[in-house]
């Protein structure tokens, strides 16, 4: 029961922050003179949903790793 409670804490980060990095790109659209720092910005956020989705990725494996054994 825990790992799902901290799986689903996990996907829902991944949503929150893929969220912010959309709006890092769609504020770039709109100020030209500052793109490549949004971007960037956007780029961080993006890597911090892959760690998310690595961690609960690796959360379910060590879970199932018993399971299967």
């Amino acid at each position: 029961m825990n790992g799902q409670i901290n799986g689903q804490a996990i996907l829902e980060n991944v949503r929150r922050y893929r969220g912010i990095a959309s709006l890092y790109r769609q504020t770039a659209a709109f100020r030209p003179g500052q793109s490549w720092s949004l971007l960037e910005q956007a780029s961080d956020w993006e890597a911090r949903a892959l760690s998310e989705l690595e961690a609960y990725f690796a959360t379910r494996m060590d879970y199932a790793a018993p399971l299967a054994a």
